[in-house]
């Protein structure tokens, strides 16, 4: 299936391709804060468009992941990383995803504080 979403202003947008039918909430200290639902998938099954220079990227801790997030309205509609096997991965914001009902999805809890 055809999912697409975009940050608040429109200038970052994503079309991604699979099933989605659960997301993690970590309770890491940057997916905390953000409030954060990742669907994470291959980065070969995710079209990114950025408008107008508008994407940052904000890493920290041990630099393994891009969190990429609007210079316009500060949406973070993706992240970027590799998985242990070497693979490039996605990891989408389903709360950034366009008419996604969110009850549809099962949520699972992720220890990210402790790792």
């Amino acid at each position: 299936m055809q999912y697409k979403g975009s940050c608040h202003c429109g200038k970052l947008t994503f079309i991604a391709q699979g099933e989605l039918t659960e997301a993690l909430s970590c309770n890491c200290s940057i997916c905390q804060k953000k409030g954060s639902l990742l669907w994470f998938l291959p980065k070969s099954e995710v079209e990114i468009t950025v408008q107008d220079d508008a994407q940052a990227t904000y890493q920290f801790n041990k630099h393994v992941i891009e969190h990429h997030f609007c210079k316009v309205c500060g949406i973070h509609p993706y992240a970027m990383g590799v998985d242990p096997q070497g693979n490039t991965i996605c990891a989408i914001n389903v709360r950034c995803i366009d008419d996604l009902e969110l009850e549809s999805i099962k949520i699972n809890h992720f220890d990210g504080r402790s790792v």
